[in-house]
């Protein structure tokens, strides 16, 4: 009966058997012997002789096949090799080989200890799948077409939609080729944002195209038990999404997302700025200029501006009778930002109607009017904010950022399908499937 040898590392006392008898239970410990570095253990294969499933005729070995199976061990070096000796048969001029299911898998070329090492990795640490290989003495086609069944069966589980009451959607650019040639270049990106014990985002699909139709299809898709189970949709002012939502989640309540109600308040104070600037001057901001010159400091709230600060921004309001335009613009745009540090939401929802009825209609930039008009006619989404404790697509910008690190990483993606499977397993999407150890 033949027999090889494994240097184990990690000491018996821990489980009793190395990693190697845990995955193949055909081979058996013979003897253990201690050298300078690790164990060395002797083992041998001692199955019992196998036939045809068919005919039950036993087959006549001709030799053996030695073949090597790449896998690692945890907190070992994962380009560990485990010899398997596999008798070989000859059956009406056929070949069968066997194998333990648990160490490889059928028609495998890495053992399913390298696959779920190499998931955690591209999940975990950012990964590539070029270095990965490498480390495994593999190629990238080799190791991707182990690793690609195993996310598509995780990603196509409906378990992950379970329990999604909080729903985010945002757009998402994933290449910048000619779409003739790759497809759209933008994507519409939906995320579970519904708070557990952490609050917590991941994303649930990545679907081609940047439209309402992209949302409204992918809400159809999911069936009605999960849009009933959706209780609130955060979104940014798309109208869209916001179609979208109002065709297919007739229940659920929008809130409009409040770091672009402040963007758009900043804007608008950076658009009267720069207007006030060309009609008292009659050209682009240069130094010494009184507006070029607080032109950061109109950015950030009030109460995080030092005495200089404040000095410099009234002495540029004081410096022309024309810069009041630019002063009342920043007011509302502070009080805007205000809304949303009070004390208690009914306060913050008191202000917010204030600023929607008083907001100025007599602002001299074309873009402060539409600043007005904007709130007003997103006026429900945007009170909203305040009814359901804070609802933001502040999670849904998050795994926006987490995915264009997964892009820059990659150095780039050609095939979306590739790219929508790397998404879903770095920020999470697949977690909520449990067969497949991920």
């Amino acid at each position: 009966m033949p027999n090889h040898s494994c240097v184990c590392p990690d000491a018996l006392d821990r489980c009793g058997r190395c990693d190697l008898l845990l995955d193949f239970p055909s081979l058996h410990l013979v003897s253990v012997t201690k050298p300078q570095a690790g164990l060395m253990l002797e083992v041998e294969s001692c199955d019992p002789v196998t036939g045809c499933p068919g005919c039950g005729v036993i087959a006549t070995g001709d030799g053996r096949d030695d073949r090597c199976a790449l896998g690692g061990r945890a907190g070992a070096d994962p380009m560990a090799q485990a010899p398997l000796d596999l008798p070989r048969g000859r059956l009406y001029g056929g070949l069968f080989r066997r194998a333990s299911p648990r160490g490889l898998r059928t028609r495998g070329l890495l053992s399913t200890r390298a696959i779920r090492w190499a998931i955690g990795l591209l999940r975990r640490e950012g990964a590539k799948i070029q270095g990965l290989a490498r480390q495994l003495g593999t190629t990238w086609n080799t190791l991707w077409t182990q690793v690609q069944p195993i996310l598509a069966r995780a990603a196509n589980d409906p378990v992950r939609f379970e329990g999604v009451q909080v729903l985010g959607v945002d757009e998402h650019i994933w290449h910048h080729r000619d779409p003739r040639r790759r497809g759209p270049k933008e994507l519409t990106g939906m995320v579970g944002l519904t708070r557990g014990p952490h609050p917590t985002a991941r994303l649930l699909d990545l679907v081609p195209g940047r439209s309402g139709k992209a949302y409204r299809d992918w809400l159809d898709a999911r069936g009605e038990a999960f849009r009933k189970r959706v209780e609130i949709a955060t979104l940014d002012p798309f109208q869209g999404y916001k179609n979208a939502i109002d065709d297919q989640l007739e229940d659920a309540t929008r809130v409009l997302d409040a770091f672009h109600i402040v963007k758009l308040g900043t804007a608008a104070v950076d658009d009267v700025r720069r207007r006030i600037q060309q009609e008292t001057f009659g050209h682009r901001g240069r130094k010494g200029d009184p507006l070029y010159g607080i032109r950061h400091i109109l950015r950030p709230g009030r109460e995080r501006l030092t005495s200089r600060q404040q000095a410099r921004l009234n002495s540029a309001f004081a410096a022309h009778p024309d810069h009041v335009a630019v002063e009342v613009a920043y007011q509302c745009a502070q009080d805007l930002r205000d809304v949303f540090h009070q004390p208690t939401p009914v306060k913050g929802r008191q202000l917010a109607e204030q600023l929607i009825a008083t907001l100025p209609r007599y602002a001299r930039s074309p873009r402060s009017r539409d600043w007005g008009k904007t709130l007003r006619h997103w006026k429900t989404a945007f009170l909203a904010y305040f009814d359901t404790d804070g609802a933001s697509n502040g999670g849904t910008e998050a795994i926006n950022g987490i995915i264009e690190l997964g892009r820059r990483i990659a150095r780039g993606f050609r095939n979306y399908e590739h790219y929508r499977l790397r998404m879903l397993l770095i920020t999470g999407g697949l977690d909520a499937s449990p067969h497949t150890h991920l």
